[in-house]
């Protein structure tokens, strides 16, 4: 596999086009970025373009959740864009998540491109074990819901599940090595947790059992990006 900073997935969480641009500009060894819900709403596909003329790795994150047949219609779309993963609510259920599964390969089959990697979200990294019983009204303890969430989407065929790092190793020991693991919220040592409930430095993350980690504001939001990118690179690959 690639080398330990090749997969770091930095968030391009801002919400227009130029400031996407600035920070791939100003990062050019970063070769995989995330786009999410707030940018791609801003630019459409224009940002995803733009980043494959760049031979930049594509992460679209915008999480979809729906019905089955509009869970196929957006994938089928997605397949389409040449990104490498993009995420659904494994909480959409297996008929959803298998028409996930089909409709992705088929839409990259329409245009050439090869097929993208659906993953599944399991539990955002932004909640607690309250609020999943409290809020949510879920008995099952947070790690063993992100482990049913994740069994779910890996017999519906999808590549892989989004996990916070505490839940890698659980995750990584029931569903094998070929399924990814693909973990945000993970904190370089010292750096502020934010609204993340459940992190791991990036080191840890990794050997917890992740495959690539998602980060963003310790990087794009650093009074020097540059330079936090190259602390965190550095660090991983002293580690490898």
């Amino acid at each position: 596999m690639a080398k330990l900073s090749d997969r770091v997935i930095v968030a391009l969480d801002v919400p227009i086009y130029d400031g996407a641009i600035a920070l791939v500009d100003q990062l050019p060894e970063v070769s995989f970025w995330k786009v999410g819900l707030e940018l791609f709403v801003s630019t459409g596909p224009a940002i995803l373009k733009t980043l494959k003329d760049r031979n930049k790795r594509i992460f679209l994150d915008l999480k979809f959740h729906d019905i089955p047949n509009t869970m196929a219609g957006v994938a089928r779309v997605a397949g389409r864009f040449g990104v490498d993963l993009f995420t659904v609510h494994a909480s959409a259920g297996s008929d959803a998540l298998r028409a996930v599964a089909e409709a992705a390969a088929a839409g990259a089959a329409e245009t050439g491109m090869p097929a993208p990697n659906p993953i599944a979200v399991t539990a955002l990294t932004s909640l607690t074990p309250r609020q999943l019983a409290l809020e949510l009204k879920i008995s099952l303890e947070l790690g063993d819901y992100a482990l049913q969430m994740a069994l779910l989407a890996q017999e519906a065929g999808l590549a892989g599940a989004v996990c916070s790092p505490l839940e890698a190793a659980d995750l990584r020991r029931c569903v094998g090595p070929d399924f990814l693991l693909v973990c945000p919220g993970v904190r370089p040592a010292g750096t502020a947790t934010g609204d993340q409930q459940r992190t791991l430095t990036p080191t840890q993350a990794f050997q917890a059992g992740a495959d690539y980690l998602v980060m963003g504001r310790p990087v794009t939001a650093a009074p020097d990006p540059v330079a936090a990118w190259a602390a965190i690179a550095a660090e991983l690959n002293r580690n490898e």
